[in-house]
C-alpha cells in the first residue's frame, strides 16, 4: 500500500513540475508541507507562479478550492461569512464565506489590513470560525496557501508575527533559469497548464500518506540535533528573538515528510537541513534588521554553525 501511494504521490509532483518549470525544489517543498497537514505562504513579485502552483496542487490532490483576491477593503466577513436574517423563518441564519472549503487560495494576503488578516487566524489553527457564539467547523482537510507580495511593494500590510506563525512553511518561487524560461515563452502560458492537470489522489489517500509520514521514525540523536538549532535561535548573538517549540515541532514534522518522499522511514540530518529554510525562515528575525529581509544569511548561518553531532 505504501509504494502504491508514493508512487500516487510521485505522479503528482511530476505534473507540478510540468506546470512548475524549473521549480523542482519549491514543488517538492509545497507537498511536504501538505503532507505534514499545514499551511503554505508563498512570498515572491507579482507574475512568478504563486497562483498557478497553488490552482495546481488543488488539481492533483482532488480537492475542492476557493480563490480570495486579497484587498485593503475586505471585511473578516468576507472571508468567513455572514449572518442574515430570513424574514420567513422570523431567524437569521448563517451564510458561509469562502472560508469553507478544502483548499484556500488566500491571493495577495498581505494586502488586507491586519484586522481581515486576523479573520484567518481561528480557521488556520483550529479548523473552525466562531460567529456571533456559535462554531461551524470547516470541511477537512483544509488549507490555506497564501501568496503575498515582497512587504517593500506599495499597498502592503506585513503579517504579524502570530499570522505568520500559522503558516508551517514560506517559500518564494524566484525568478526562472534562462533555458527554463525560453521554454515557457515557447509554450504559452501555465495558468491553462494547470487546470488541465489530472487529479492524482483522492482526499483518501491523502489522508493515508498524511498518516504514513507521521510514523517516520526519528531517532534521539536526530532530535537533539532538531533541539540544538532551535537553542541557537535563542542563543546566539544577531537574532532578534528564536525559534518557539512549535517551530520546533513543525521542523520535525515537514522533516519527516521529506523524509517520506524520498522514499525512508527515518529522518537524516539532510532532512532537516531541506525543509530547514522553509520552516524557520519566517519565525527569525535579525536583532539589525525587523523586517526580516535576512532571514536567508540567518538560515545559512545555523547551517554552519550548529553540529550535527553534539559534543
Amino acid at each position: 500500500m505504501t509504494d502504491k501511494l508514493r508512487t500516487h504521490v510521485e505522479q503528482a509532483l511530476a505534473s507540478l513540475s510540468s506546470v512548475l518549470l524549473g521549480k523542482e525544489q519549491q514543488v517538492r517543498l509545497a507537498m511536504a508541507c501538505l503532507l505534514a497537514e499545514g499551511h503554505l505562504l508563498i512570498e515572491d513579485l507579482p507574475g512568478m507562479g504563486k497562483t498557478t502552483l497553488a490552482h495546481a496542487l488543488a488539481r492533483v490532490l482532488g480537492l475542492g478550492d476557493k480563490r480570495i483576491q486579497f484587498t485593503s477593503d475586505m471585511l473578516p466577513a468576507d472571508i468567513i461569512g455572514v449572518s442574515i436574517f430570513e424574514p420567513g423563518e422570523s431567524r437569521f441564519r448563517f451564510h458561509p464565506g469562502p472560508v469553507f472549503t478544502q483548499l484556500l487560495l488566500a491571493d495577495e494576503i498581505n494586502r488586507a489590513t491586519p484586522k481581515t488578516q486576523s479573520a484567518l487566524l481561528e480557521a488556520m489553527e483550529e479548523g473552525q470560525v466562531s460567529v456571533e457564539g456559535e462554531r461551524y467547523p470547516l470541511p477537512e482537510p483544509f488549507f490555506v496557501i497564501a501568496t503575498q507580495n515582497p512587504s517593500s511593494q506599495f499597498g502592503t500590510f506585513p503579517l504579524p508575527e502570530s499570522q505568520l506563525d500559522r503558516f508551517l512553511m514560506r517559500v518564494t518561487l524566484g525568478y526562472p533559469a534562462a533555458e527554463v524560461e525560453r521554454q515557457l515563452l515557447a509554450g504559452g502560458g501555465t495558468r491553462e497548464k494547470a487546470q488541465q492537470l489530472e487529479q492524482c489522489l483522492t482526499p483518501e489517500q491523502l489522508a493515508q500518506v498524511q498518516l504514513a509520514c507521521g510514523q517516520v521514525h526519528a531517532s534521539a540523536s536526530l532530535i537533539g540535533y532538531v533541539q540544538r538549532l532551535l537553542q541557537y535561535t535563542r542563543e546566539a548573538e544577531g537574532f532578534s528573538y528564536g525559534v518557539s517549540p512549535r517551530g520546533g515541532l513543525a521542523l520535525l514534522r515537514c522533516a519527516r515528510c521529506w523524509a517520506w518522499l524520498a522514499g525512508r522511514d527515518h529522518v537524516v540530518p539532510e532532512d532537516v537541513q531541506a525543509v530547514l529554510a522553509a520552516v524557520v525562515g519566517h519565525r527569525i528575525r535579525s536583532a539589525s534588521d525587523l523586517a526580516g529581509h535576512e532571514s536567508e544569511r540567518l538560515v545559512a548561518q545555523l547551517l554552519a554553525e550548529v553540529d550535527v553531532i553534539g559534543h
